[in-house]
């Protein structure tokens, strides 16, 4: 059975893994679990639980920064924030029902750990991006600090952005401080219906390239509800602004059809839906992550329907690609032949069984000059391999 060390201080943090290094005993890294699923199995004797390193120590909504413990729950980090009007902008995603889990289990240092993001990405970009200033423990025991706690401060190497998305294999982050941003007064989305990929791709990259200030673009070809395709165009802001900026995309979009519109509450629900991935919960076929230049999306698809039975959703203006295996198998060779014959990209293995991610490279595998200068990174931040060992990559 795991022994579960559960700091509830940076100190007690420190010294659990001052003794791991000491020790050469590996460690993993978790918040309240919600993302052991993701990623390849870590085997270790011993689990570093931060859930109790949590609360909030500053927040200036009229500054709109926020700094709190890496163990403090997601869901109510955002309830904080909307309740002063606020958000979080780069929309984190919760994998709880994508994996089977329970939803809104995620923490702000587990978010930060996988750089969630959700739809409004193209937009806004992912935490890193909002990230101003970081407290963490290396895997030598050592406490740094990076940033501050202003919008605008140069402080040395920009640590925050390299262990955002490390997956606590660099680092275990203590606390942090981030960007936070009033929430649009109007939310409404354009919705188009019945277009084939190609056409709903074609569309949104239409719409990204106009004045209309697009914050969320996504193709579901099944819709939300299994219905005909759904091309989905998200404007937000001040009301008539919303208004102004859909009448825009009517004109520019009107040889694909007549559009629908969805306002505040049930664009709301439609984009959480999108960002969460819910369409592919409650099954379990494996579920890639996948990467491409927006145009090429359609062809990537075309290319794996010729042997594959796939269900697939396009989001980011059909630049990231959810794609759901029907018949149970992880294809993780056709997937990257596919990519790479279409144009490139990155594909993550999100959902699958514990030995499937042992046997399938569940990251895109890097090539051998950013594959040796990854190591020696990890060699710098945790020379003993304490942390998360194996998480990413077999043997780092």
């Amino acid at each position: 059975m795991d022994s579960i060390l559960k700091p509830r201080t940076a100190i007690e943090t420190r010294d659990a893994i001052a003794w791991a290094a000491a020790e050469d005993t590996p460690l993993e890294i978790v918040g309240q679990g919600s993302k052991r699923d993701l990623g390849r199995p870590v085997q270790t004797a011993h689990i570093l639980d931060l859930s109790d390193l949590a609360g909030v120590d500053v927040y200036e909504p009229a500054e709109l920064v926020l700094t709190l413990k890496a163990g403090t729950p997601l869901s109510e980090v955002e309830k904080l924030v909307a309740d002063q009007g606020q958000e979080l902008s780069f929309e984190p995603m919760d994998y709880g029902p994508l994996l089977g889990r329970e939803a809104g289990r995620g923490t702000i240092g587990g978010a930060f750990a996988t750089n969630l993001s959700g739809p409004r990405r193209i937009k806004a970009g992912a935490f890193r991006d909002h990230v101003l200033g970081l407290e963490a423990v290396s895997g030598r025991g050592e406490i740094f600090n990076s940033g501050g706690r202003v919008v605008k401060n140069v402080t040395g190497y920009d640590l925050p952005r390299a262990l955002c998305g490390s997956w606590g294999t660099l680092g275990v982050a203590l606390s942090m401080t981030i960007k936070v941003n009033p929430r649009p007064e109007a939310t409404a989305t354009f919705v188009l219906e019945g277009l084939s990929e190609e056409q709903g791709v074609e569309a949104l990259c239409k719409a990204m390239g106009s004045s209309a200030e697009v914050s969320g673009a996504a193709h579901l070809p099944r819709g939300l509800e299994g219905g005909p395709s759904q091309t989905l165009i998200r404007l937000e802001g001040f009301g008539t602004s919303v208004d102004y900026r859909f009448k825009t995309l009517e004109s520019l979009l009107s040889s694909y059809g007549k559009p629908g519109r969805l306002d505040t509450d049930a664009s709301g629900t439609t984009w959480l839906a999108i960002r969460d991935v819910l369409p592919f919960s409650g099954r379990t076929t494996p579920v890639w992550r996948v990467s491409v230049a927006p145009a090429a999306s359609p062809a990537f698809v075309r290319k794996l329907r010729e042997s594959m039975d796939i269900d697939v959703i396009l989001d980011w203006s059909g630049g990231l690609v959810w794609l759901s295996c029907e018949d149970g198998l992880s294809h993780d060779t056709q997937i990257r032949r596919a990519l790479s014959e279409t144009g490139g990209g990155h594909a993550t293995l999100v959902r699958a069984d514990g030995a499937t991610r042992v046997s399938v490279p569940v990251f895109e595998p890097q090539p051998s000059p950013l594959a040796a200068l990854s190591r020696r990174l990890k060699d710098q931040f945790d020379p003993k391999g304490v942390l998360n060992p194996g998480r990413m990559v077999a043997g780092v």
